[in-house]
């Protein structure tokens, strides 16, 4: 069964990448993050370490707090 923090924390990602018409692959290269990690991250498959959330966040030019608000 499914962490459902993780998989918000996933959507969220997701939808901030889509709403900044990035790839996974743009991101990976924005982030630092495999793209095959931010595919689980995601998917909500994998608990994601600080660090890469921390890139993710600045790659998507956000401070964590504002990533880690979930109401789209």
């Amino acid at each position: 069964m499914k962490d459902d923090r993780l998989l918000k924390l996933g959507q969220k990602i997701r939808y901030e990448r889509m709403k900044r018409n990035l790839s996974q692959e743009d991101l990976e290269e924005k982030s630092s993050v495999s793209r095959r990690a931010i595919s689980e991250i995601e998917r909500g498959n994998t608990d994601i370490r600080y660090t890469n959330l921390y890139q993710i966040a600045g790659a998507f030019g956000l401070n964590l707090s504002e990533l880690l608000n979930f109401q789209l």
